[in-house]
């Protein structure tokens, strides 16, 4: 029960990197590869921050608005000087692999001994009841330390995700949306597009920076690796979410993503309570996009079709 606990809430976590890349995939179409290295930006940065003595959220929030200016780079190389955004995305991502070695001044720095936010929610349960008390879940037998920390989680992905749907019903929000849906039409109405994409990618990095920042709190160490993948994770969210509520509605599509995000890390943790090889992580991660990807044409297949009689 401890591994799903785990699981659900490292999901929870990385469902902020599935927003992010919701809104550059999803609302611009805009497939960008800065989410590698903003994910491990923003680790690096709050566990840095959090190192020399800062507040572990006022350390989270200086991770957010990093990965925003690694987000609005990508952006404006791609606006300004015509890069194609996957090539502007691959070029900031590369740029940032430095970067972060110059914030962490080492590939790895750990966080054990350094007062994080999940530490705060430890010293709170073991104030509340007790440094070793147990709960009974679904009559499993659970720490109570978990459960505070996955409450945690559910109420700051909720939090986020409600903002994220209140933002896109304003009216930047809605000409952001416009602008991935029909640039044209949206530019003749006097909208700004190449400000509309540059505010897209550096909300979307930002959020996941945020996820970046969270995970190195949570897993206690920042790691300048941690982020390969990432991109495929947040897709494989995205898509698995979509495939499951199959609503197209804004509200829809945010909680799918954050169900996907979280079905996809216990499928994972499910893989590797089955014996599988860590080694073969990336391999099985791979293929479970490739079955998200192809499921939905599959099952569109399968329905049986039927022709409308007409009337003589």
């Amino acid at each position: 029960m401890s591994l799903l606990i785990g699981s659900i809430t490292i999901g929870l976590i990385l469902a902020l990197l599935a927003l992010g890349i919701f809104i550059s995939f999803r609302i611009f179409n805009f497939p960008d590869m800065t989410a590698e290295g903003s994910f491990t930006c923003g680790a690096a940065t709050g566990a840095s921050l959090i190192v020399a003595g800062m507040n572990p959220l006022l350390a989270c929030l200086i991770a957010f608005i990093v990965g925003m200016l690694a987000g609005a780079t990508t952006g404006v190389i791609h606006t300004h000087f015509k890069i194609n955004p996957l090539l502007a995305g691959i070029l900031v991502m590369t740029a940032l692999y430095s970067v972060n070695l110059h914030i962490m001044g080492k590939s790895n720095m750990p966080l054990l001994n350094e007062t994080t936010v999940f530490s705060w929610i430890e010293r709170f349960s073991s104030s509340v009841s007790g440094p070793d008390a147990v709960s009974n879940l679904l009559g499993w037998e659970v720490n109570t330390r978990n459960l505070w920390v996955l409450l945690f989680c559910v109420l700051s992905v909720a939090a986020f995700s409600f903002i994220l749907f209140w933002f896109f019903r304003t009216n930047i929000g809605t000409a952001m949306r416009a602008t991935g849906n029909n640039d044209q039409m949206i530019r003749a109405l006097g909208v700004n597009t190449k400000v509309m994409i540059i505010i897209g990618t550096a909300l979307s990095n930002g959020f996941v920076a945020l996820a970046g920042a969270l995970l190195a709190q949570y897993q206690g160490f920042a790691d300048v690796q941690m982020g390969i993948g990432m991109m495929v994770w947040g897709l494989a969210s995205v898509i698995i979410g979509e495939a499951i509520i199959n609503d197209n509605s804004l509200g829809a599509v945010i909680l799918g993503a954050v169900i996907g995000s979280v079905l996809f890390r216990l499928l994972v943790a499910i893989a590797l309570r089955w014996g599988l090889n860590p080694n073969d992580l990336k391999i099985i991660t791979a293929l479970f996009v490739f079955v998200a990807l192809i499921l939905p044409t599959l099952m569109s297949n399968r329905k049986p079709t039927y022709k409308r009689k007409v009337n003589a």
